[in-house]
């Protein structure tokens, strides 16, 4: 799944760059709309984000792209691979400025663990 989003002001620290904190958010919400995608009708929640490494800086009306994809499927759980490039827009050209695994549990109404249903999704 791809998905973009503007770097507003709002967004930025008090030096001017994007703040870290709404990047994992943005991560997080991607990752999370891609796995309800491929598991309709399971409810999933984060349970951890895999080594977090800002490569590059980001200002104030970057466009980022954000991409996750299926990596690997578990008994109860599943994780996305994910990276994060920024688009310069005078050139066209993405740098990669983030990348993480995010890994998702299976839960019921209660919040407890249960198995991911028997249909297999394939692993882009």
């Amino acid at each position: 799944m791809r998905s973009y989003k503007l770097v507003m002001p709002g967004d930025l620290n008090h030096f001017g760059f994007l703040f870290g904190g709404n990047l994992l958010k943005w991560v997080d919400e991607v990752s999370w709309i891609a796995a309800c995608r491929d598991f309709p009708g399971c409810r999933f929640v984060t349970i951890s984000m895999d080594r977090v490494e800002f490569r590059k800086s980001v200002r104030e009306g970057t466009i980022l792209i954000v991409e996750a994809v299926l990596a690997r499927r578990g008994q109860t759980s599943v994780g996305y691979g994910v990276e994060v490039f920024r688009n310069r827009l005078a050139t066209g050209i993405e740098e990669k400025v983030f990348t993480t695994t995010v890994t998702f549990v299976r839960v019921d109404d209660e919040g407890r663990k249960i198995s991911l249903p028997p249909a297999a999704c394939t692993v882009a």
